[in-house]
C-alpha cells in the first residue's frame, strides 16, 4: 500500500485521511490469497449495501478495472480479474510504472453487476485519452466489449468529464 500506484494509499490520502469516515474497509490487493479477500469484503458488502459507488473507466473502456470482455453476469461482488495489456498500458502511460513487465496483470475489482446495484453511481474520467471510450460509454450500445457502457442501465448514474475527456 505504499506503492504509487496503490489505490490503497489514494484512497487513504485522498478520502480516509481527509474525510475521516466512520468505517472505511480497504481491499488488500497484496493479499496471499485474492479469492479470499473477495469473500472477506463481499461479506462485509453483504451487511452493508452500497449508497454510491465511485468509479472510473479506463481507456480500453473497463470499468473499475472489470476490462473487455467484461463479465456482466456474474453474481459474485468481487472478483479477481486479469488485466488486459491495454489497461497496462495505460497504467504504464499515467507514469505509474517504469515498465509493462512492472504493471500487475491481476486485480481486485468490484463486479459489473455489484456496481449496478449501488442506489448512485458517480463516474469521474479525466484526460483525453479516454475520449473514445466515453464516446463508447454514453453512445454505443450496451456491451461487454464496451464495459463501462452498462452505465447506460443505471437510473442514477452521473459521469464527470473534463473538457479533454468530453472530446
Amino acid at each position: 500500500d505504499t506503492h504509487p500506484a496503490s489505490f490503497r494509499r489514494y484512497l487513504r490520502e485522498r478520502i480516509v485521511e481527509r474525510v475521516r469516515p466512520r468505517a472505511f474497509h480497504f481491499l488488500a490487493g497484496d493479499a496471499a490469497d485474492p479469492v479470499a479477500e473477495c469473500r472477506r469484503v463481499g461479506a462485509l458488502l453483504a451487511r452493508s449495501p452500497i449508497d454510491a459507488a465511485l468509479v472510473g473507466i479506463g481507456e480500453n473502456g473497463h470499468l473499475a478495472f472489470n476490462d473487455p470482455p467484461a463479465d456482466f453476469e456474474t453474481e459474485e461482488p468481487y472478483l479477481v480479474v486479469d488485466l488486459d495489456e491495454g489497461c497496462r498500458r495505460q497504467q504504464l502511460g499515467e507514469g505509474w510504472f517504469a515498465t509493462l513487465d512492472g504493471v500487475p496483470r491481476r486485480a481486485i475489482s468490484m463486479s459489473i453487476r455489484q456496481i449496478l446495484k449501488s442506489r448512485e453511481i458517480l463516474c469521474v474520467v479525466p484526460d483525453a485519452r479516454k475520449a473514445g471510450a466515453v464516446r463508447d460509454c454514453l453512445e454505443g450500445a450496451g456491451s461487454s466489449r464496451h464495459p463501462s457502457s452498462i452505465l447506460q442501465a443505471h437510473e442514477a448514474t452521473t459521469v464527470y468529464l473534463d473538457r479533454a475527456s468530453a472530446a
